[in-house]
């Protein structure tokens, strides 16, 4: 009993990253849905000129996953600075893929919950590396952040037919 009582914020917090990636969420159609049934021939065109293609979505989206993923790890090799390089990068359709881009982002998925499922709730309220907020704060902002993005692909999927 007390042990379920010191995981119970994780445990809402994965259950709330599985609902929004792969289940029902009460939004509409959870992250992995839309992005599944992006036509990777279209992820890195252009809406307008100065629009973010849904290529460029994605891989802003792994970086802040990745970079997540390095915090919750301890890793230093993914400090801010690289974080920082990596986020909003030029995307080479050759060599950022859709294809690519949505296995990695698909499996940091998977390493966040796994981490995850190792902590307690106490270890929410750790200072992130790198940054003034607490871990509470990164990983619900990730959630959130993750629906913001999805709504841009979805709506630049609409533009496109």
């Amino acid at each position: 009993m007390y042990l379920t009582e010191m995981k119970h914020e994780i445990t809402s917090i994965i259950e709330n990253f599985q609902e929004v990636m792969q289940g029902n969420p009460w939004f509409g159609r959870s992250v992995y849905a839309v992005l599944d049934d992006v036509n990777p021939a279209n992820a890195h065109k252009k809406t307008r000129g100065d629009a973010h293609t849904m290529a460029e979505l994605l891989y802003h989206m792994l970086t802040w996953s990745a970079f997540t993923l390095a915090r919750l790890n301890g890793d230093k090799d993914m400090d801010l600075d690289t974080s920082e390089e990596l986020d909003w990068r030029e995307i080479d359709p050759g060599e950022h893929t859709w294809e690519q881009g949505l296995a990695d982002y698909k499996k940091t998925y998977q390493l966040i919950i796994a981490a995850l499922q190792k902590k307690d709730d106490k270890f929410l309220d750790t200072t992130v590396d790198f940054r003034s907020y607490d871990f509470r704060f990164l990983l619900n902002g990730l959630v959130q952040h993750n629906i913001y993005h999805l709504g841009q692909i979805s709506y630049i999927r609409t533009l496109q037919g």
